[in-house]
């Protein structure tokens, strides 16, 4: 790992974007429940899995708040 950016979704910590070692590669790490989907994708664009991940927590978080649910941070 060379590098990692923390990934924010409206004020919740959902993960880290982890640049491998060939400068090029980015790998999400889930940390939110909601996000779990994403966890070890790979990607050449940071902001295009950002964008992706952002998509999946609101729309869990949007049907969560509808059944009264919500997701819960990876331990």
């Amino acid at each position: 790992m060379l590098e990692s950016h923390i990934v924010e979704i409206d004020g919740t910590f959902v993960g880290t974007v982890i640049l491998e070692d060939d400068h090029e590669t980015r790998r999400f790490y889930a940390t939110h429940d909601s996000v779990r989907a994403f966890h070890n994708r790979i990607l050449r664009e940071r902001d295009d899995l950002t964008r992706q991940v952002a998509r999946l927590f609101r729309t869990a978080r949007a049907g969560a708040g509808a059944s009264g649910g919500g997701g819960r941070p990876l331990r």
